[in-house]
């Protein structure tokens, strides 16, 4: 959701999605079909499970933090935060192909965001969505009760998606503040006493911020809360449910569909490709944190996740099961050693990303168009998924689903 950028690049254009029941059989017998689509709710689940947990941890750190605000509970809540944005970005291709995932994520993880919707910024540097009448409401400067009314209303609020009151990024924005880019190794550096009490209280409002800090936290619990009952084998007329009476064939096809999508459209499209254009650190996903290089990351491997039936929960332990590459090996072969390959090149690029963000140079800095290395390191990565993207939808023809059209980005065009 680009803001300065917005007149350039616009959104991923939702194509239309086709499937023709055709009289060809399932390309595996119906009970190895029946186990990829049992195990992948159990993929949905464990993964949103511990989106769960450690937003439960988060929680427990902010109010921590803001019951004794010190530099120490600061950084706990921040380390916090960022363990459960890793949990959370391996759920990420669960969206694109499971309409109770893609009508939710929005509330959960908007963004860009005008963060002067919520809190003081820098008026010299702050880049809003043209238009926006609320980009400089500072609901935190306001009178009215902070609740998660109030915050669930902001969402989108006069038809603006730069309008972000809920979610990953309003407590990011919360916990580091802007990132001002002063020093290009610094991610936000906002004060712990933007949250403390009486005259030791910078920027005002500390008790305000403090309580959007916290209902926001408690929102983002209870949404996760929602969306691992939605796929929990233990409840009844849920999504899960629903899915599993699906069509095989149409199954399959969202599991594909959903993986293709945010390899092409999301990940490499809107995440890196918008950001990258526009050498504009406002368009990259974590911005106030500096975190993108782990977001990408995350959603790479969410994708490779389904596709494996592989994934290490958040407490190191293994979660193995049937998924694609089972069906897809007894029905090609080839094609299924090369989705690997291309599943493998891609993580193998997007670690080139985390490296070098691990050497001090952050994502925003590898956008940056006086830096030709760091840009061909993303346009590695974008040209390593958009491959990968034409081996998923080489495998959805190989399994029988015919024009399985992911979603692309239009700032493709713009290359």
């Amino acid at each position: 959701m680009p803001k300065s950028s917005e007149i350039i690049f616009s959104q991923s254009a939702l194509l239309v999605t086709t499937l023709l029941c055709t009289p060809v059989l399932l390309p595996a017998a119906e009970p190895d079909t029946r186990a990829v689509m049992i195990h992948y709710t159990d993929l949905a689940h464990a993964g949103f499970e511990d989106s769960l947990i450690t937003a439960r941890r988060l929680q427990e750190k902010v109010d921590t933090f803001i019951t004794a605000p010190t530099p120490e509970t600061q950084q706990a809540a921040k380390t916090a935060w960022l363990t459960a944005r890793q949990a959370y970005g391996q759920t990420e291709a669960f969206r694109f192909g499971n309409p109770n995932v893609d009508a939710w994520e929005g509330q959960v993880n908007a963004w860009p965001l005008d963060e002067g919707l919520i809190d003081y910024v820098d008026q010299d540097s702050y880049e809003h969505e043209d238009g926006n009448t609320f980009a400089s409401a500072n609901v935190i400067a306001g009178t009215e009760a902070i609740t998660p009314a109030l915050l669930r209303s902001l969402q989108e609020k006069g038809g603006s998606e730069a309008n972000v009151g809920t979610g990953y990024h309003a407590i990011e924005f919360l916990l580091w503040g802007q990132d001002l880019n002063k020093d290009p190794k610094q991610a936000g550096t906002r004060p712990h006493t933007d949250f403390a009490s009486g005259t030791a209280c910078t920027h005002g409002n500390c008790g305000r911020r403090g309580e959007y800090l916290k209902v926001a936290t408690g929102l983002l619990v209870s949404d996760l809360e929602h969306m691992t009952a939605d796929w929990s084998a233990d409840n009844r007329g849920n999504y899960r449910q629903q899915f599993l009476a699906l069509e095989p064939r149409e199954a399959l096809r969202r599991m594909l569909f959903g993986m293709g999508s945010l390899s092409l459209g999301e990940l490499a499209g809107e995440r890196m490709n918008v950001a990258l254009l526009a050498h504009s650190q406002e368009d990259e996903h974590s911005c106030f944190s500096d975190n993108t290089h782990n977001d990408i990351e995350a959603n790479a491997r969410s994708i490779s996740n389904i596709h494996t039936g592989s994934y290490v929960r958040s407490d190191g332990s293994r979660f193995d099961g049937p998924g694609l590459a089972l069906l897809l090996e007894r029905q090609d072969a080839a094609l299924a050693g090369a989705l690997m390959d291309k599943l493998d090149s891609s993580q193998k690029a997007v670690m080139a990303i985390v490296d070098a963000a691990s050497q001090g140079e952050a994502f925003d800095q590898q956008i940056a168009p006086d830096n030709p290395a760091g840009n061909q390191r993303i346009h590695t990565a974008i040209n390593a998924l958009r491959d990968q993207t034409a081996a998923i939808e080489a495998a959805a023809t190989a399994l029988g689903i015919v024009q399985l059209n992911a979603e692309t980005s239009d700032s493709f065009n713009n290359r």
